[in-house]
């Protein structure tokens, strides 16, 4: 057996570049995050082929977002015990599974079960994504590479839904799930082929099992009742359910404080970067849930635009997502984690207020633009946040910290899509409209840009030199320059 001396002479292991590693990884987080929002355009088609309500059809979005919900949590502990690197692949199959058998559903039951299948399967690749990088990059290279994964969160769920009408109008509902199955297999080969071993930074302790299903109720009851909450149907039921969350909530918060290893480890909230990161993102992590269903709304409802004409205007923040990829880098390096974060998110937020803007007779190229910035300044607000969070997270407790941010950013998403719902329906009554007009969309859209103004004061908290070693800025630099 090796000496103590020898083992810690050992080479580190080698890993490929950190582009390589980012594109792979893109491909299973495009699916993630696609299949969130992909089906919403084919519902009525479907509640037409199973024979049912176009209403009750909703179950078939919630069920996947539940079981996202609930398998976040416990990504990082299962990572620590099987091996990084072979339970993302398997969550891959996992996920490529799901979708055959939602391809091959024939009534809304089966559906339901192979979307919450699908969903399995999507809540270990983002953050176990997310673990690879932190694990095989260094930081120096750190922001660059979570950029080129943070593109594939905001294509995603702009793509769905003019992806999902597109499919529906020449196609078939089914080839909403066909097209995960090349991706999958793509980015299984290339997982296998080019990301070795990942060790474990710190010994598996024991499944936090009670954790694991207070988490599990909680979550999803939470999300389930604003869910309903937002669409102003069955008051009572989605109260007992926030309810029942919010005591199962509590209940964890309670088992945490008493278990040495909980599945959702909160002390990290008592690291200054972790626990900024976490507040400010997730304030404009609701606003950002917000903006993909209002949006659409906005164009085919205030303004009278086809599906497709919407699909494209929407689709122009996830271009301005790309475009900022290349630039991310250099405006931490010139600026800082703190001013850039304060600035930027000044202009992110601002981006929301232009929406409330918007009326039927201004230049489709105009909003197009518009929206390209807007999405230029979500993409940068985000690969900042992503990538500060981790400055001083020991190393054997990254994978604790990388579930309890994908546990929170997923949350954060979906409350933004009950929140913008919610906003846009309290205009509606306010104003005694039966249908969306105009003016209850801006009402909307200045309502969520107040939510993404909150985080300023949170960024503001930051220390100045925060995130130096990752963006490689000193004090200075930038008023030299």
């Amino acid at each position: 057996m090796p000496s103590p001396s020898q083992a810690a002479a050992a080479p580190a292991p080698r890993y490929p570049d950190y582009r390589l590693i980012s594109l792979i990884l893109a491909c299973a987080i495009f699916m993630e995050q696609m299949d969130a929002t992909v089906l919403a355009t084919a519902l009525p088609t479907l509640a037409r082929d199973f024979g049912v309500a176009a209403p009750a059809m909703s179950i078939a979005l919630t069920s996947y977002l539940l079981a996202l919900a609930i398998g976040i949590p416990a990504s990082g502990a299962v990572a620590d015990r099987f091996g990084l690197r072979r339970v993302f692949c398997a969550s891959i199959w996992v996920f490529v599974g799901g979708s055959v058998l939602c391809s091959l559903a024939d009534d809304l039951p089966t559906l339901v079960v192979a979307r919450f299948l699908q969903g399995a399967g999507g809540a270990m690749m983002a953050p176990l994504g997310r673990l690879i990088l932190l694990r095989t990059v260094e930081r120096r290279h750190l922001v660059s590479a979570m950029a080129w994964t943070l593109v594939p969160a905001f294509i995603g769920p702009m793509l769905g839904p003019p992806l999902g009408g597109v499919f529906v109008t020449y196609l078939d509902w089914r080839w909403i799930f066909y097209i995960n199955v090349p991706i999958g297999i793509a980015g299984f080969v290339l997982v296998r082929r080019f990301i070795p071993e990942i060790p474990s930074e710190s010994a598996p302790g024991r499944f936090d099992f009670l954790g694991f299903v207070l988490c599990g109720v909680g979550l999803g009851c939470l999300l389930f009742g604003l869910e309903m909450i937002s669409q102003r149907d069955g008051l009572a039921h989605a109260l007992l359910l926030v309810c029942i969350g919010a005591g199962a909530s509590l209940g964890y918060l309670w088992h945490a404080r008493r278990r040495a290893n909980p599945l959702l480890d909160l002390s990290l909230l008592r690291i200054d970067s972790f626990r900024l990161s976490v507040i400010g993102g997730s304030l404009m992590r609701i606003t950002q849930g917000a903006q993909p269903f209002l949006l659409p709304l906005l164009f085919q409802i205030g303004f009278g635009y086809s599906a497709a004409q919407s699909g494209r205007l929407v689709m122009a923040t996830a271009v301005g997502s790309i475009a900022m990829r290349l630039l991310t880098p250099r405006l931490l390096r010139r600026y800082g984690y703190r001013n850039a974060l304060i600035g930027n998110g000044v202009f992110a937020s601002l981006g929301y207020l232009v929406c409330a803007l918007f009326q039927p007779d201004w230049a489709p190229e105009l909003m197009f633009g518009l929206l390209v910035c807007c999405g230029a300044f979500m993409s940068f607000q985000f690969a900042a946040y992503n990538t500060i969070a981790y400055e001083h997270v020991p190393g054997p407790r990254m994978s604790a910290a990388s579930s309890l941010y994908s546990t929170l950013q997923q949350l954060m998403l979906s409350v933004g899509v009950c929140a913008g719902a919610l906003f846009l329906k309290t205009a509606m009554a306010a104003s005694g409209h039966a249908q969306p007009q105009l003016r209850d969309f801006s009402i909307a859209f200045l309502a969520v840009t107040a939510v993404s103004f909150s985080s300023l004061r949170w960024h503001l908290r930051f220390a100045p030199d925060a995130g130096s070693e990752m963006s490689g800025h000193r004090r200075g630099e930038g008023a030299a320059d």
